[in-house]
This record gives C-alpha cells, structure tokens and sequence, in this order.
C-alpha cells in the first residue's frame, strides 16, 4: 500500500518503519494503525529482512492516541479502535523478526504500548515514557494494563497506570523498561549496530528465542522448561546448528544461512 503517515525503508536485512506525523508527535489514528500494520505483515512477508526497527520523526517516538479522533467514539467505535491497537501489537509481538524500538522522544499512551511490544528498546537520554490515560479519564487500550506489569512488576506499573506519571529515561532504565539509554545523537548508530550484531546471528535461532521467552512467559516453569527442550533438540536438524558449532571448533566466524 502507499503510506503517509509512516516511512518504510529496507536496508540490508533491516526493515525500518518511521513515524512520520510531526505536526501531531505522531499520534495514532486509524489511518497510522492500518499502515502500520500493513507496514509490519509486509516485512514479516519480505524474505530479506531479518531485523526490524521502529521509531519516529523529529521530537516524539509516538506521544499516543490521536485525541481528536478518540474524543467523539462511541463504545462501539472505542472498542474497534482498541482491537485495532491489539491487532498491531499482537502482530509486533509475535512477528518472527526481533522488533528495535528506538526511542527518540516522547513514548506515551499508545506509543508507551508499541514500545513494549517490541523485544529491544533504546532509548534517547530526552525520552519521556509513561501511560498517562488516566489523566484522560480512561485506561490503556492497547494492553498496557497487562504489558507493563509483565516488564516492572505490578507494583511500580500500578504506581505509573494510576498517577498517569510520566517518566525520563534515566527512570526507565532503573525500572527495567528499556534495554539502554544513549545520547539523542547516537540513537539511530546504536540502534543499527545493535541490529547488526542480531542480524549475523541464526534467524532460525532469532526467532525460537522471541516464541519460546513470549510463550513461555504465560506458561507454568514445567510446560516452559518442556518446551524449551522441544525446540532445542529441532534445533540439531539445522544447517545453522552445524555450521555454528563446526565454526566453533575451527575457531572461525560462523556464516548462518537461517536454514
């Protein structure tokens, strides 16, 4: 589809997908839903691309729901839209490429919850994060009342759903709700180097690590260790197993081929 209110590039085995609504810090509507879905199914769809990136334009990663839009939904229209939200983050989450957020600024409602779907998040040293929809007399829509005590536990995440606090990247950090913080003027170079160094390793591998920790997560320790077992010996039929593993032996840099 053409997009307008993201960019889409592919670069060398990496998608990258750019907020691109400035004027509103990149606010989600309806519209920036449906591309950004039709954004993620098509690098999911693209065998070239191993790795995927996810930030915004200029100020603001994503400062959340397009208020003018949301203020006039009915229930049944809010409802739509939320599930809407789910779809897309359902498709992050459990998409078989390793999603980057970089976070280059403002994080918030919905933008908070894309954030979280991903399985990196860098962040600017100026981001501000947080799940401020109580301000707006409602709650997250797009599973930040189930994702964020999953990151932080349940005690500082109901401390941030209940005041509607935002927080810096300093705080984040501390908490556990991003991986790393850089300068504003690093971001994108650390960001890419970080998708490198995931981009040379087993895409057969890249991917059962993202389903076995996202599956897992919602599986008593028994089921999770048994499964983990399932995909450790199916990893011994592949050319990626032996090729690493002969690397090794000849102290040499292993050439994974995802197969």
């Amino acid at each position: 589809m053409t997009y307008h209110n993201i960019i889409l590039e592919k670069n060398n085995g990496i998608g990258h997908i750019t907020m691109n609504r400035p004027a509103v810090l990149n606010a989600l509507d309806v519209d920036t839903i449906q591309e950004l879905t039709s954004a993620v199914a098509e690098l999911e769809q693209d065998p070239s691309i191993h790795v995927a990136v996810l930030t915004g334009k200029d100020k603001a990663f994503i400062a959340g729901a397009d208020i003018k839009q949301m203020k006039t939904m009915n229930p049944l229209e809010a409802k739509e839209f939320a599930t809407r939200g789910h779809r897309l983050l359902h498709s992050i989450e459990h998409s078989r490429l390793p999603y980057i957020a970089a976070v280059n600024g403002y994080a918030l409602g919905g933008g908070c919850e894309i954030m979280m779907a991903c399985d990196l998040i860098i962040a600017s040293s100026t981001a501000k994060i947080g799940q401020p929809e109580i301000n707006l007399g409602i709650h997250p829509g797009f599973g930040g009342t189930q994702r964020l005590p999953r990151l932080i536990g349940t005690l500082k995440a109901k401390e941030l759903l209940l005041t509607g606090d935002t927080i810096d990247a300093a705080e984040a950090l501390r908490i556990g709700l991003v991986n790393k913080v850089v300068e504003p003027e690093k971001l994108i170079q650390e960001t890419e180097a970080i998708a490198q160094k995931i981009l040379a390793k087993s895409t057969v591998q890249t991917r059962f690590i993202k389903e076995l920790v996202n599956t897992g997560m919602n599986m008593d320790l028994a089921s999770a260790c048994s499964l983990e077992i399932s995909y450790f010996s199916s990893s011994f039929s592949t050319e990626d197993q032996k090729e690493g593993m002969l690397a090794f032996l000849e102290k040499k840099k292993p050439v994974f081929q995802g197969k």
